[in-house]
């Protein structure tokens, strides 16, 4: 099942994921892949650490940026407009319950629907997401609970940079944040890439319904 939420509060999708994530669980509802965009939030990871927050609450507040602790993993991140956010819930059986392997899944993904727009994306080990050269486009932070994967993976299509300048995205220090419509030259949107990033999803998983 596919579900566009438009644009969200982080705190108000969160409790979404977790109500659908329990029906799931209960076998009350089939695996949902979620396509969202945030209003402006920083989100602190279970790995968070405060020097990569380099602003005070205060300011942020002023530029309209909610922050919110998680429980994902990883570090810090941004959401905000022009950013596609994806929550696959779907059962790991389908990865043979193997986190790893599930992390280098949705990578694929964001470095097809890169390919897709003539973006050559890649991966950056040890460092978790996807990467166009030496920047980051692709971020990922997911959480199990009983085998159900929740949270997974922001990409950015024409977000505003300048934002990722108020924190160390990901706790990675040294490379910087791009976004689709950068790399390639001309506009991306969110609508752009979720028809492609859904057509990924049923490709990469084929045998199952999505």
């Amino acid at each position: 099942m596919v579900e566009r939420w438009g644009r969200t509060r982080y705190a108000d999708a969160w409790q979404r994921q977790r109500e659908y994530v329990s029906e799931i669980i209960a076998g009350e509802r089939p695996p949902t892949l979620v396509l969202t965009e945030h209003s402006q939030v920083l989100t602190l990871g279970a790995n968070f650490h405060q020097e990569n927050l380099l602003l005070s609450p205060e300011e942020l507040t002023k530029f309209g940026v909610e922050i919110v602790n998680t429980d994902r993993g990883g570090d810090i991140t941004y959401h905000g407009p022009g950013q596609l956010v994806i929550y696959p819930l779907f059962p790991l059986a389908w990865v043979d319950r193997d986190i790893h392997r599930w992390l280098r899944e949705l990578e694929q993904i964001a470095i097809e629907t890169a390919a897709h727009f003539g973006v050559s994306a890649r991966r950056f080990p040890p460092h978790t997401g996807a990467w166009i050269d030496d920047e980051k486009f692709a971020a990922i932070g997911v959480k199990v609970r009983r085998w159900v994967s929740l949270h997974g993976m922001a990409i950015n299509c024409e977000v505003e940079l300048s934002r990722f300048q108020t924190i160390v995205p990901c706790g990675i220090q040294d490379y910087g944040v791009t976004n689709l419509s950068v790399k390639a030259g001309h506009p991306i949107t969110i609508s752009d890439a979720t028809s492609v990033v859904i057509e990924r999803f049923r490709s990469g998983f084929a045998s199952r319904t999505i």
